[in-house]
């Protein structure tokens, strides 16, 4: 609100006022719907450790990473966003972002991985979603010689790397914002819009 009325009237507001005015007005804030995505669907394939054990440290780069998928709820539809994030900077190297939660937003994530940073013993961490059980994802795993690595059934802490920057990403980027007018194709524009300003600035910082 503060934003608005400066962007639209020219009047900066202390936030008490903005508070106050608020209770005042009876006025509601708006937020948009974001669930978090669960794709938990069973043990498909033989037990993967975790291996990273909550060791999000890095000593350099391409070390660890962690991956899972996020949503945004819009009003007429949802966005996924599949991203892979060093845990040596915290920020995402690659990610796809789709309407779906298909393997194709998965693997195709992964397959851009390979391309920025090739084949290396590098450990991809995720939740035990059922993404990172098929074939194909452990296909590629192994062709890209990627170690496995997955959280415990519901820990989130597992992966907490991951759950900060979506946290961070949804504070920066999503409810501060209004997005009922917004179609998926715009979103998605803007949310890579950000993503890659995150990743340029990440790059110059090292």
């Amino acid at each position: 609100m503060k934003q608005s009325l400066l962007q639209e009237t020219g009047i900066s507001l202390s936030e008490k006022v903005i508070i106050r005015l608020i209770k005042e007005e009876n006025l509601v804030v708006y937020t948009p719907k974001s669930n978090k995505f669960n794709s938990y669907k069973g043990e498909l394939t033989p037990y993967v450790p975790n291996i990273l054990n909550r060791d999000f440290g890095e000593i350099k780069p391409q070390e660890k990473a962690v991956t899972d998928i996020t949503e945004f709820g819009l009003s007429d539809d949802k966005v996924l966003l599949s991203p892979l994030i060093y845990c040596f900077t915290g920020f995402p190297i690659t990610w796809r972002i789709g309407k779906a939660p298909t393997s194709e937003l998965t693997n195709s994530m992964l397959s851009d991985t390979y391309q920025q940073v090739g084949s290396r013993p590098m450990i991809v961490h995720s939740d035990r979603g059922f993404h990172h059980h098929l074939g194909s994802w452990i296909h590629k795993m192994n062709e890209f010689g990627y170690v496995r690595s997955m959280s415990k059934k519901g820990c989130s802490p597992d992966n907490a790397a991951c759950e900060r920057f979506f946290e961070t990403l949804k504070k920066e980027f999503f409810y501060p914002r209004d997005w009922r007018f917004t179609s998926i194709d715009e979103f998605t524009i803007e949310l890579n819009k950000y993503l890659n300003d995150l990743s340029r600035n990440d790059s110059r910082r090292n």
